[in-house]
């Protein structure tokens, strides 16, 4: 160790061979190259007050010091951090020769910490026992010989201590007083001395137990859903807003978590994207301050009574159709499974009043699946089976010969199903059917098909729309 500018150079022989063994090395790392700092080095001014026995007298002026720390990565709680309080020059002055028994101190001293975690660190340097194992760098050092006008500078002082990290965020080390192998007592002078050394220790994880849980899963637009939760900071603010998919909706309400952090209010639902509703903390929902989506649909409004079918008879002559109820309500679907909504047509009866053999086909097309605002649902498929069966056919002239049978229908009037299978845009044969018979002859068929629609997992609950358009040539 040297002395700084301006003070009583000084050396311990004999306390310094010890330190040099206790410390796992005779000399501290290499010295900083000229006009560079090494990290956690810092200067103070200190007074140094030595122990009446050795009559040497109290000293002022400047210490230079360094702290490091010893850690592979950035300290958790609950790590243990070693520290090195390095002292390279002191203004005190020392008395040669000074000892201490084995296994006690031969020297001590403080590091403040302040910032997230606020003590001290108590760093010392020991002498070893007797027959403790020599240090992997070598031997001892001999002690040098030092007379009253000896120039030469001795090794840095080294103290170590250890501390537990106790809370996240920044924590600095700042030096505080030591006391030299000789007894010497140095404190610094006026303000602390400055900050040394940081190291940042991450805050542990926190697990999300945010929850809400709706009073009904469904309404009509503009109705208030009840919104209650829990798991929420105690006291904070939080906001009750509609979700649809990754997005929030217009649909949004404040309020605040009580005393246990538990949640109460109403949501006003009118958006129709709406499909799910949750609660949160902070400017926008994320997955560590929100609580996780609770499914809610709004209901389309009750569409007016579809006005009765009228069937329109056929003239003389004439292809007509008629269908029992032009609008088809399918089934629901699970939401996330996905699956087949099962449904019927409304009954076709196809009134076939030409005579002769010239057969007919009823066809059916259907348009894409669209959900709220139009939003078309890819991978949803409608499929049906469909059935057919024919009325007694009319008598026909008696002088009339007999019809022959048209391509796909039977004789006398009968029809013929399609095939089950999928509709899709470009359309699918629902039935066919063979002539009337001639001269003012008539035949009625009755045409019917069970409808699947297979909506993908995951559909957004709602209202989805389609147009089946039946063309009969």
């Amino acid at each position: 160790m040297r002395a700084a500018a301006g003070s009583t150079r000084w050396s311990a022989a004999v306390g310094l061979a010890v330190l040099a063994a206790a410390t796992g090395g005779a000399l501290g790392p290499p010295a900083a190259a000229e006009e560079e700092t090494p990290p956690g080095r810092v200067e103070f001014p200190t007074q140094c007050l030595p122990s009446p026995e050795t009559g040497l007298p109290p000293a002022e002026g400047t210490t230079e010091a360094r702290i490091t720390v010893d850690h592979p990565a950035p300290p958790r709680i609950g790590d243990t951090v070693t520290v090195t309080y390095r002292v390279a020059g002191t203004p005190a002055a020392d008395a040669a020769g000074a000892t201490a028994p084995a296994g006690v101190p031969v020297a001590a001293g403080r590091v403040l910490l302040g910032g997230a975690q606020e003590g001290e660190v108590a760093v010392t340097a020991v002498r070893p026992t007797a027959g403790a194992e020599p240090s992997d760098t070598g031997p001892d050092p001999e002690p040098a010989e030092v007379g009253p006008d000896a120039t030469a500078e001795a090794a840095d002082l080294v103290l170590t201590g250890t501390f537990t990290v106790t809370a996240p965020g920044e924590i600095t080390l700042t030096p505080g007083g030591y006391t030299l192998p000789t007894g010497t007592a140095c404190t610094p002078i006026g303000p602390s001395a400055p900050v040394a050394a940081r190291l940042a220790a991450p805050a542990l994880p926190r697990p999300n137990l945010r929850s809400v849980s709706l009073a009904a899963a469904h309404g009509a637009p503009g109705a208030r859903v009840r919104v209650t939760g829990v798991g929420f900071t105690p006291g904070a603010p939080v906001t009750v807003a509609g979700r649809a998919g990754g997005a929030e909706t217009a649909d949004r309400a404040p309020a605040a978590a009580d005393a246990w952090g538990r949640l109460a209010a109403e949501l006003p639902v009118g958006d129709p994207a709406t499909t799910a509703v949750v609660a949160y903390e902070g400017p926008v929902w994320t997955p560590q301050e929100g609580s996780r989506p609770a499914a809610y649909t709004v209901l389309d409004p009750a569409p007016a009574p579809a006005p009765a079918p009228v069937p329109t008879p056929a003239p003389p002559g004439g292809l007509s159709l008629a269908q029992a109820g032009a609008a088809i309500t399918l089934g629901a679907v699970g939401y996330g499974a996905g699956g087949a909504a099962p449904g019927r047509i409304g009954t076709v009866t196809v009134t076939d009043t030409r005579g002769g053999p010239a057969g007919w086909t009823l066809t059916g097309r259907i348009t894409e699946l669209t959900g709220p605002d139009g939003v078309p649902v890819p991978g949803a498929a409608l499929s049906w089976t469909p059935s057919c069966t024919s009325a007694e056919a009319a008598p026909a002239a008696p002088s009339a010969p007999a019809a022959p049978s048209a391509p796909g229908g039977g004789p006398d009037g009968r029809c013929t199903p399609g095939s089950p299978g999928p509709v899709g845009p470009q359309g699918a044969v629902l039935a066919t059917g063979a002539g009337a018979p001639p001269a003012g002859g008539a035949a009625r068929f009755t045409v019917d098909a069970a409808l699947s629609l297979r909506l993908p997992p995951y559909t957004p609950p709602g209202a989805y729309r389609a147009v089946l358009t039946l063309t009969l040539s």
